[in-house]
């Protein structure tokens, strides 16, 4: 999933579709002020991430995903990703709670710091 759901995927998907060489927070902020391929480009992010999230959900049927990364500092994925995920899902109705990061951008690194010690 890291190759499409990652901020360089989501750069080189805008890169592809539209050939311009833009970076995740540029397609991010350009489509926050109303560009339409910008916005495409964040939807069609979207709409493989639930895709991806919906796998996963099939498989370990998980009560709560983190999402990691830059990208998830989007706020808008909250909103659109357990609509997205739902027609995907092997359950009558999707109970995944979604939530962001609590240390953000560096949850990873602290993970892997604390694991450090161990």
């Amino acid at each position: 999933m890291e190759t499409w759901a990652s901020g360089p995927g989501l750069a080189a998907d805008h890169k592809r579709e539209y050939a311009e060489d833009l970076s995740a927070e540029e397609i991010v902020l350009q489509a926050a002020q109303g560009d339409n391929k910008a916005g495409a480009t964040l939807a069609h992010h979207a709409s493989r991430l639930a895709r991806g999230l919906a796998g996963v959900i099939n498989i370990i049927d998980p009560e709560v995903i983190v999402l990691g990364g830059g990208l998830s500092q989007l706020g808008y994925l909250y909103r659109v990703l357990p609509e997205l995920i739902a027609p995907h899902v092997f359950a009558d109705q999707a109970q995944v709670d979604i939530r962001s990061p609590k240390w953000g951008d560096a949850s990873g690194a602290r993970g892997a710091a604390r694991l450090w010690n161990n």
